[in-house]
């Protein structure tokens, strides 16, 4: 198969920093489109890919799962896009398309293996693939975005990721107005989360171990807000029938169980690299629930997007320029955003 080169930054190592370098994209097949890529956000995914924190990481890597940019070409068989629209790539750019979890658009799931956006073999040109850390980027149409033309495409870029990983859970487990909602941290996917659950309805309170959050998750909607440090905040709380946890480092969640109305369900979406313990009481009494869960699939991603657009929501970002992005990632993994880091992919063409 045909490819193109493009520039990219990526990291040939655990302990690289990030660095200018060219990759291969396939030329466009007949559904596919290409994208060149205006915003790029940096997830905590991207942290702890980038230094194989969960093992298994493909290098040379290009991270960049929160991608926004222009169509400029399309396939002959295209019909979802034409060129100059504004489109979003996320986690997933391909599945297997029949197992039983594809066919519920539960492309997430799938039994055969799905393809992500970087790290996962690249069926068409060999090797991996890679991510939004680039110039363009192409995929089939099937798993492309369309972005409301309401959103600022900057702000909206971060809702590829930590936007859906907030809302599936949130509508799987059916926040409404008559559900008391708590979400646990206040970074990149905790503001979103707080964001969302209250334009379903709920009554939201926050987990925070600091004081400066605590005054802004008030800003960001929150109806109560809980030092999780302050043992005598933690017992006044009120009885929850939904708690996100957004954490990514380790953290005792058996605090967070306890606050667990009766068949209430404690949902993990962070991912801290170390196990954390459970004690089975704290399950058991409650017939309460730890569950777990991970983006969603594209037609539910595209409902996020569209929920977003009709209620204003888009992630308080700080933009930045390719150049900056090796300080970015230091910053993040000292938690040093409010609350998504965003490149400026122009300025790619610096490099």
């Amino acid at each position: 198969m045909q490819t193109t080169v493009t520039k990219a930054v990526g990291s040939l190592d655990s302990n690289q920093p990030l660095a200018a370098m060219s990759i291969e994209r396939r030329q466009i097949m007949a559904h596919d489109v290409e994208i060149e890529i205006t915003y790029c956000g940096i997830c905590h995914t991207d942290l702890h890919m980038l230094r194989n924190e969960w093992g298994g990481t493909k290098y040379r890597i290009v991270p960049g799962h929160e991608i926004i940019g222009r169509i400029s070409q399309i396939g002959e068989h295209v019909t979802k896009f034409k060129v100059g629209d504004l489109a979003g790539i996320g986690c997933l750019v391909d599945s297997c398309r029949d197992c039983d979890y594809c066919k519920k658009d539960l492309e997430q799931f799938c039994e055969n293996g799905n393809t992500i956006v970087y790290g996962s073999e690249d069926k068409f040109i060999g090797g991996h693939t890679f991510g939004g850390f680039s110039q363009r980027i192409v995929a089939d149409e099937k798993y492309v975005l369309k972005i409301p033309d309401s959103l600022d495409p900057a702000s909206a870029a971060p809702l590829l990721c930590a936007g859906i990983t907030a809302y599936s859970p949130l509508k799987h487990w059916n926040a409404n107005r008559e559900k008391k909602v708590g979400v646990v941290g206040i970074g990149g996917l905790g503001h979103l989360t707080i964001k969302i659950a209250k334009a379903l309805g709920a009554h939201v309170t926050v987990f925070t171990t600091t004081q400066s959050k605590a005054i802004d998750a008030k800003r960001l909607g929150a109806d109560q807000v809980v030092l999780s440090s302050d043992d005598n905040q933690i017992s006044q709380s009120l009885k929850l029938d939904i708690i996100i946890d957004t954490v990514s480092a380790k953290h005792d969640i058996n605090t967070f169980l306890n606050l667990l109305a009766v068949d209430g369900a404690l949902v993990m979406v962070g991912l801290p690299a170390e196990e954390l313990p459970v004690s089975a009481f704290n399950i058991v009494h409650g017939r309460k629930s730890l569950a777990g869960s991970n983006i969603g699939g594209i037609a539910e991603t595209q409902e996020m997007l569209n929920f977003c657009a009709e209620n204003n929501i888009t992630a308080d970002i700080e933009m930045i320029t390719i150049q900056e992005v090796n300080e970015a990632f230091q910053r993040l993994e000292k938690g040093d955003v409010k609350y998504r880091f965003v490149i400026d992919m122009a300025s790619i063409n610096n490099n």
